[in-house]
């Protein structure tokens, strides 16, 4: 019995450690920031620092760029590990070609020194970007009149993209999605930051880390499959991404393509040689078609 009681107390101890590191993600220095790109391309490129409330009165933050007046708005959310620096240089393409106001935010527990230090995998993360899509309608022009039209564009990797489309389900003004390397569901995620980010390729400790998780989150660890949120969706144009560089994601991205409901608003690519997943390592020509691929989408169908 004394034997057994040690390893029960030291695999707890175990857990507690995988759980608590795996729900704090890496934090780096942003790639790139608003300052040093207009240091480059000059001052014209007007990037502000903004804040706003989550719907658990938690605290969010993000870049702003302005587009013009009564035009639609696009938020790009980034995968787990990164932050929003990872897509700045694909916002400020979409801004330049459409003139659409664009939002990137920091996932929760994500960037340097986050206002919400853990990350859900995707539960919490839907609720934010609704969150950040009712700040995005609440801008206003200096003459007081409202800068974003009704209808948003959302672009996801990753656990963005579970987040974005967890909150396309919810809100029907998000008309245009593009989501890349999408998970069958947060477990994958999480599994993924196990093995990846920590380390631990044992299969009975990551097995034993999604109950972990559950017992973390108290109950308010959402695991809802990405199939069932795309099988929900109705009149919205989207397009799903992924490649060979996306490990497994590849194949869940094209699982969840035969979940939606209307094929004639879907586009699919799963063989790119580059996604999302990967776009800050990307050589310039390549970095260019996958650059041009979104931006063509949006301006096409969110206008």
């Amino acid at each position: 019995m004394p034997i057994v009681a040690i390893v029960a107390v030291a695999l707890a101890g175990a857990l507690a450690l995988i759980v608590y590191g795996v729900t704090r993600p890496p934090r780096r220095s942003y790639l790139v920031t608003p300052k040093a790109f207009s240091e480059i391309s000059g001052p014209v490129l007007k990037v502000t620092e903004e804040t706003w409330a989550n719907r658990d009165s938690t605290q969010a933050r993000g870049w702003l760029l302005r587009g013009a007046q009564g035009a639609p708005a696009v938020l790009l959310a980034h995968r787990y590990g990164a932050d929003r620096s990872w897509l700045f240089n694909l916002g400020v393409k979409i801004n330049e070609t459409t003139n659409f106001t664009i939002l990137w935010p920091d996932l929760r527990g994500h960037g340097l020194t986050p206002p919400v230090n853990w990350t859900s995998f995707g539960a919490h993360e839907g609720d934010d970007i609704m969150a950040a899509l009712d700040f995005l309608r609440s801008l206003k022009t200096p003459k007081e009149e409202r800068l974003v039209a009704d209808h948003v564009g959302l672009y996801g990797v990753e656990l963005g993209a579970y987040a974005a489309l967890r909150a396309a389900r919810e809100d029907t003004n998000v008309r245009v999605l593009v989501l890349d390397s999408i998970p069958h569901n947060p477990d994958e995620i999480v599994q993924a930051a196990v093995k990846n980010d920590l380390g631990i390729t044992i299969r009975p400790l990551q097995s034993l880390t999604r109950p972990a998780i559950r017992i973390y989150f108290l109950g308010r660890y959402g695991n809802t499959p990405s199939c069932e949120l795309a099988a929900a969706l109705t009149g919205r144009r989207t397009l799903l991404l992924s490649g060979r560089d996306a490990g497994y994601l590849r194949d869940s991205t094209f699982d969840v393509a035969r979940c939606f409901q209307e094929p004639a608003n879907l586009e699919v690519k799963t063989d790119l040689p580059l996604t999302g997943f990967k776009l800050p390592s990307a050589t310039g020509e390549e970095g260019e078609r996958y650059d041009r691929r979104v931006i063509d989408f949006f301006d096409r169908m969110l206008r």
